[in-house]
């Protein structure tokens, strides 16, 4: 959704576009987000917004009645006890409207550098299949990668695994055949496979 390696992006975009993207496409919540930022550019224009009117811009993602009340009520939250700067650590983020553990740590990775691994559907699906973990909540995903996966990899496991999340190891029909770990993998019928 929101990496480029080594580029970090504006914290106010990267909180509004994660908050955003649950459940949504990624490549939805890109145009939805961009033409949001095209006219409430930050904070405080966001957080002076009509709701009706950021609900005619956001109506193509989904929940988007709850999620226009939550970007507005960031965005107030932001610029009014935050003086206007998103914060830089995950409990403090926790805090805003809509945003939960995988949200905070899109921004500390992807806005502000730090070494934390966020979990989406991709990396606990991924982690999984691989064998690298057993677990049920994305939570216990994080807390077992962290142990795992050597802290110099932290802010590229998100990046890497969404992107072999959407183009290779697919939800329903992963495309086996083609990936690049699939001698690594231990998903059941790949195994039966081989």
């Amino acid at each position: 959704m929101l990496g480029r390696l080594g580029t970090k992006w504006d914290p106010f975009k990267t909180l509004i576009a994660a908050i955003l993207s649950a459940r949504a496409r990624d490549e939805v919540t890109e145009v939805i987000a961009e033409q949001l930022f095209n006219k409430y550019p930050d904070c405080n224009s966001l957080a002076n917004a009509n709701p009706a009117a950021v609900k005619d811009i956001i109506h193509g993602i989904g929940f988007f009645n709850a999620k226009t009340k939550n970007i507005i009520a960031a965005a107030k939250m932001i610029c009014n006890e935050f003086n206007g700067k998103v914060p830089a650590n995950r409990e403090q983020l926790m805090l805003i409207h809509g945003v939960g553990r995988k949200v905070a740590n899109c921004v500390l990775v992807y806005s502000f550098g730090q070494d934390v691994i966020p979990v989406d559907i991709h990396v606990h699906r991924i982690s999984n299949r691989l064998g690298w973990v057993k677990t049920k909540t994305p939570k216990q995903t994080e807390e077992k990668l962290l142990q795992l996966v050597p802290k110099t990899h932290w802010q590229l496991l998100n990046d890497t695994f969404v992107s072999h999340g959407k183009t290779i190891c697919l939800p329903l029909s992963p495309k086996c055949s083609v990936c690049p770990v699939n001698k690594y993998c231990k998903r059941v019928d790949v195994i039966k496979s081989r």
